[in-house]
């Protein structure tokens, strides 16, 4: 199973209390639950995930099917609260 580095941003990272995990996932959708699971204790963390931006490997995710969206050894999945600002 590959090892994939999760990270987290913004209002996102407040809510896991740390910048990042590393966890085991084939797809994208793997990712996002072993995520959610880790930081099942956090209701808010749950709810900013539900509206992240996802970034894989430098290629944002859009709107493809988490679980079709294949992960590799190193990969690489940024997850982006929306967040205001110019």
């Amino acid at each position: 199973m590959p090892r994939v580095t999760v990270r987290y941003w913004a209002s996102l990272r407040s809510a896991a209390g740390r910048t990042e995990d590393v966890v085991e996932a084939a797809t994208l959708a793997d990712a996002l639950a072993a995520a959610r699971t880790a930081h099942a204790a956090s209701a808010r963390f749950g709810a900013v995930l539900d509206v992240c931006a996802i970034v894989v490997d430098g290629e944002p995710a859009g709107r493809r099917n988490r679980a079709e969206v294949a992960l590799a050894d190193g990969s690489v999945v940024e997850l982006l609260p929306p967040f205001a600002g110019g």
